[in-house]
């Protein structure tokens, strides 16, 4: 299925802000690397406007879309302690996550690969490929939030009941008309 954005989408919080700069509605794949620097930017440069948009929901995750265009979706997410994803992948779409408040624990793995696990705080970002798959959770005593980034955009995750679960190859991008 082919689904376009016109122009683009952006949270009307953020519409006076310097996002719309940052997007690049032309560009129509984003690496792995310029998703990290658009977290990064974004999580530095906004911070004040993010904190505006925040917010914190104590019975499940909380998250808002903060911009889609035909190449990349922006979203921001709060964590109390003890809140998690589960175990997921990205459907194949490249990604990104810096954390702007908080810390943030992830367990990860690539298709084969050992089961990994880091620490992220405030600041720190990273960009992944389309094979990698994680579980992020918040097991700090503070509430944490995080700015993530995906390319291209509306594409499926797909869960596990383990990240020992991922298999061996992570199924390519279905076929998008159009880009």
């Amino acid at each position: 299925m082919t689904q376009t954005v016109l122009d683009f989408e952006i949270h009307p919080r953020l519409a006076e802000t310097g996002l719309p700069g940052l997007l690049h509605p032309s560009r129509l794949l984003w690496t792995a690397a310029e998703l990290a620097d658009l977290t990064k930017r974004v999580t530095r440069e906004l911070a004040e406007p993010l904190a505006d948009v925040l917010r914190f929901d104590s019975d499940q995750r909380w998250w808002a879309r903060l911009a889609l265009t035909d190449g990349v979706e922006l979203w921001l997410l709060s964590w109390l302690p003890g809140q998690h994803t589960q175990p997921h992948d990205h459907g194949g779409a490249a990604g990104s996550f810096t954390v702007l408040q908080g810390e943030l624990a992830e367990e990860y793995r690539y298709p084969g690969g050992p089961i990994r696990s880091r620490s992220h705080v405030a600041g720190a970002g990273l960009g992944f490929g389309a094979g990698r798959a994680h579980q992020v959770v918040n097991r700090g005593d503070a509430p944490a939030a995080s700015v993530h980034a995906y390319s291209p955009p509306l594409v499926p995750t797909r869960e596990y009941a383990s990240l020992a679960d991922v298999p061996s190859e992570i199924p390519p991008l279905p076929v998008i008309l159009g880009r």
